[in-house]
């Protein structure tokens, strides 16, 4: 009795990838409808084939070593609305609709912790076509 074949990623789709040197893409997230930045995650190829394939999101623990689903131990689970890779192929844009807090220490998005960097803020130049409006 053979057994089934190991589902992988659309080699369509990985020959897309540019993959860190862990063989890993940076996957940001972020909620579909408010387009609230959430998190960032990293996914291989496997992880993003499951995540393209079964409608949560699937990252790859670079700590543990192992995949982990958003939100099968907390409940704070991500539902994929859409995925888009970037021009450069090196990191995945994942709209989804976030089901309570994104981030590991129990806040909205990973952002809130960390907070804002003290940055100068830029003005670009107003163009003289803009400028007559």
């Amino acid at each position: 009795m053979s057994s089934a074949p190991v589902p992988t990623l659309d080699p369509a789709v990985a020959t897309r990838l540019r993959h860190d040197p862990q063989g890993l893409v940076a996957a940001i997230v972020q909620q579909h409808d408010t387009r609230e930045v959430l998190m960032l995650g990293w996914m291989d190829d496997e992880a993003l084939h499951r995540t393209l394939t079964t409608g949560r999101v699937v990252f790859w623990s670079r700590s543990r070593q192992e995949y982990w689903r958003k939100g099968d131990t907390s409940g704070h689970a991500q539902y994929v609305k859409a995925v888009s890779l970037d021009c450069d192929g090196d990191a995945l844009l994942v709209e989804v609709d976030q089901v309570g807090a994104a981030c590991h220490t129990g806040t909205r998005t990973c952002f809130d912790a960390g907070g804002p960097l003290p940055a100068v803020v830029g003005t670009r130049p107003v163009e003289e076509s803009e400028a007559l409006q």
